[in-house]
């Protein structure tokens, strides 16, 4: 029986990262496809970035029950992660891997109980976050400034995850992270 493994963090803090570098190890993961219905970035594909869906199609699954989690974080703009694609993976053998927000590694974490593992990463500090978001030069000041009080929102249940890796040495918190992920999954 496969176990799961959810990676949650405030943005900015390198869970995506963290995320690729477990994939890359011999723990039998393999990543959780997540749905949304926002369009297609330039070269995105459907079922290898994201499944994208229609705001309709999204909703239309949701009165399914078909999500174990999902957030509409724009008006018509979903994210969430289809039970079907965890089944999916678990059915070849593997071990599943998330990259969520925290709401929804949580909702998870309730579902599947000791069969998954909740990880939060935490950032060094709001500051060191503020300068890893300006230093992505992606954003405008307005949008750095909601993310970073969303940072310090998510940052409040990060003692409800199981474990909590701090990431103010990527060497180091990549290492604390495969031995937590490996010693859980050999249990």
């Amino acid at each position: 029986m496969g176990k799961l493994i959810i990676v949650s963090a405030p943005s900015g803090t390198g869970k995506s990262t963290l995320v690729r570098y477990l994939l890359s190890k011999d723990l039998e993961l393999e990543f959780s496809i997540s749905a949304t219905s926002r369009p297609p970035r330039d070269g995105e594909q459907n079922g290898v970035d994201y499944y994208f869906l229609t705001p309709e199609e999204f909703k239309q699954r949701i009165a399914n029950g078909e999500f174990l989690e999902y957030e509409e974080v724009y008006e018509n703009t979903f994210y969430g992660t289809l039970k079907s694609e965890v089944d999916r993976i678990l059915a070849t053998g593997k071990n599943v891997i998330f990259d969520v927000d925290v709401k929804g590694g949580l909702n998870i974490k309730k579902i599947y109980g000791d069969q998954a593992l909740s990880i939060f990463v935490m950032p060094p500090s709001i500051e060191e976050l503020r300068n890893r978001l300006e230093k992505r030069g992606t954003e405008t000041p307005e949008a750095i400034e909601k993310r970073l009080a969303k940072a310090q929102y998510e940052m409040s249940f990060a003692p409800k995850f199981d474990v909590v890796i701090l990431n103010d040495d990527f060497e180091r918190a990549r290492q604390e992270a495969y031995e937590t992920v490996k010693k859980f999954l050999e249990k």
